[in-house]
């Protein structure tokens, strides 16, 4: 049994081989540096009797040095992935030594105190650290070199050429790791950039071959077999042109994990997946640049509530509220599976957040009362709602019971237990509504601001429109429409919609109630609305197939679907707030007084026929499109306010 090297790597267990071999290497070139220091001071000449205080002290030296050393983990440094930051500390470790020998020789040796102990000339100490850093320095940079430059140019048969997108520090780290790998190597023969500062340069050693524009020619020019995008670089505009330009000079265009979701991972770079371009890579906006003051402020070391907590929407919000640190976040979520992933999630975060999965349906006012009671949330995000516009023209009742009802009775619990901030979240279907859904969340908003007027509570609401790849949605619809072989079935071929990712909304939600006072709409920036109809041809190309291969069928608008979405009605004025994606909605002033009168009408017909129920709807909102201009209303487009 070996007893020195034992399989499990605690304690001293961590003196691994490589571990040892690293030691013995140090220890040779302390040796090999310290005697070159001796033979340069002599004129490289063996004569002087130098060679005898070499051999008395070296053992020491070497000895003093390699505890300094590993002591700063120098010994632990990988050297095919030296970075400057190694180097400084081959720098500072390397003083240190020369510094704890010259106290030496000054405290004690000239003074005289160990007679039998030899002087070593303190210029000798000095070209010793010189050539400790020169020696080391230069192995740990050759190696890095031989690695990373030298072996790609003879494994270039079996190497792939990439052109990499952004010759910023970020493509830098992405270009050194492809040609690192191992298990796939890459030959990066250039960079692309639009930093006209960067063009015609050389980044790493790499070339900067031009701007985006130029990618069709280059690819072609030096026969490249893929250009790598690191994901979250480009605009959705910017990847769509690209993607187009290496299409037709018939180029793969990857994409490579962004350089923020490599740190926080536990995977080097060389190991990294490429993966094919995506959807959200072609919708992509520009990044949210978030004031994480005012969320923190807003978050940490409080108790928050996210309602809806299993939803595409309600899960990303708490994902992102636990990156604020609260005291407690309650997952309040009534679907035991979706409550079960999320609980999952979280569970597997390091260091463990703070949080409780509860289930709980928001239109049981004693259990939610219950949870009120015993935990006092001081932040709330109620994003629980019935969303599926055609299911809730089928079923009405439901929708108002869930979302009027339901929003009713949380938020008046919000305001007996004195929650500082409430979160409404809405949709743009609550603007100028022709369906049952829109018309339930216009309800919610306007209850909501009334109740703003009456408690010290901040009630807040947040509109949008939809987000990609949520649950349900179209995306994830024509991607298995798609798997089947076709066809895609689209309502219109004019209908149109906005997007955004789930993250970005919910970071925008999290901006949106840190800057609130009471009794706004916020209504996020949705960028241009998208056409469907664009949307399921991209898929298809993403697919990797043409576009005959998978059919298009329309079938007509759905129960309460409507050609495009709008974000402000026409009296609502839009202002500008503290963010650029965040704006208000300055409304009319809500009669609480009306509000409660169309509660009671609504609950009168709740357990009548769906017809009876859209009926009174159309009597109590004006707003609302009814069910006798059809199932499907089609509005004429007008011009957003100013």
């Amino acid at each position: 049994m070996n007893l020195l090297l034992p399989k499990n790597r605690t304690g001293l267990h961590r003196f691994s081989r490589r571990a040892i071999s690293l030691i013995a290497v140090h220890a040779a070139v302390f040796a090999t540096a310290y005697f070159l220091a001796f033979f340069t001071r002599s004129d490289f000449s063996f004569e002087g009797g130098w060679l005898e205080k070499y051999l008395a002290t070296v053992v020491g030296v070497v000895l003093v040095k390699l505890g300094i050393f590993y002591s700063m983990g120098l010994c632990h440094v990988s050297w095919g992935r030296v970075a400057f930051g190694d180097l400084t500390s081959l720098l500072w470790a390397s003083t240190l030594s020369l510094l704890f020998f010259g106290a030496i020789d000054g405290l004690f040796l000239s003074t005289g105190w160990f007679p039998a102990f030899p002087r070593v000339r303190r210029s000798v100490l000095l070209l010793d650290w010189g050539a400790t850093i020169l020696i080391l320095g230069g192995l740990r940079t050759l190696w890095r070199s031989i690695r990373e430059e030298l072996r790609p140019l003879f494994s270039r048969s079996s190497a792939r050429t990439a052109i990499v997108v952004g010759a910023d520090h970020a493509g830098e780290m992405i270009a050194r790791g492809l040609q690192a790998t191992s298990s796939k190597p890459y030959t990066v023969v250039g960079f692309l950039d639009d930093d006209p500062s960067l063009v015609h340069t050389r980044v790493a050693g790499i070339p900067v071959l031009g701007d985006f524009a130029d990618a069709s020619a280059e690819v072609v020019k030096r026969g490249v077999d893929e250009v790598i995008v690191q994901s979250g670089y480009l605009a959705g505009k910017q990847f769509r042109k690209l993607l187009e330009d290496c299409t037709h000079a018939g180029v793969e265009v990857k994409v490579i994990p962004g350089i923020d979701e490599l740190l926080s991972g536990q995977r080097h770079l060389s190991h990294v997946q490429l993966r094919p371009v995506e959807i959200k890579d072609l919708l992509r906006r520009d990044p949210v640049q978030l004031d994480d003051s005012a969320i923190r402020e807003l978050i940490t070391g409080r108790v928050v509530m996210v309602t809806g907590a299993g939803g595409s929407i309600g899960s990303e919000i708490c994902r992102q509220v636990i990156r604020f640190s609260p005291q407690k976040l309650l997952l309040v979520e009534r679907a035991e599976n979706s409550l079960f992933l999320i609980e999952q999630e979280l569970s597997r975060l390091q260091p463990p957040p703070a949080f409780l999965p509860l289930i709980a349906d928001i239109t049981d006012e004693s259990r939610m009362e219950q949870i009120m009671a015993a935990h006092a949330p001081d932040v709330i995000f109620h994003a629980a709602a019935h969303k599926h516009v055609p299911m809730m023209e089928w079923n009405p009742a439901e929708a108002i019971k869930n979302n009027v009802f339901g929003t009713r009775g949380l938020a008046r619990l919000a305001d007996k237990y004195s929650v500082k901030e409430f979160v409404s979240i809405s949709t743009d279907k609550a603007v100028n509504p022709t369906s049952v859904m829109g018309c339930s969340k216009l309800l919610a908003e306007r209850f909501v601001q009334a109740l703003s007027h009456e408690s010290q509570t901040k009630f807040i609401v947040v509109r949008f429109g939809n987000v990609l790849a949520s649950n349900g949605s179209v995306v994830p619809i024509f991607q298995e429409q798609i798997r089947r072989g076709g066809p895609i079935t689209v309502t219109h071929p004019g209908i149109e919609r906005f997007f955004m990712t789930i993250p970005e909304a919910s970071q925008l939600v999290l901006q949106a109630a840190s800057m609130g006072n009471g009794g706004e709409v916020f209504v996020l920036d949705m960028g241009e609305s998208v056409k469907i109809i664009d949307l399921a041809r991209d898929l298809i190309a993403l697919s990797g197939l043409e576009q005959d291969d998978i059919e298009i069928v329309f079938t007509g608008l759905r129960p309460g679907e409507k050609l495009f979405e709008e974000l402000y009605f026409h009296d609502e004025e839009r202002l500008p707030t503290g963010h650029p994606k965040v704006f208000s909605a300055r409304h009319r002033p809500i009669d609480s007084a009306a509000i409660d009168f169309v509660h009671e009408e609504l609950d009168s017909v709740l357990d009548e026929s769906p017809d009876a129920v859209r009926i009174k709807l159309k009597e109590l909102l004006p707003e609302y499109a009814g069910p006798e201009s059809g199932p499907a209303v089609v509005r004429e487009k007008k011009l957003l306010p100013k």
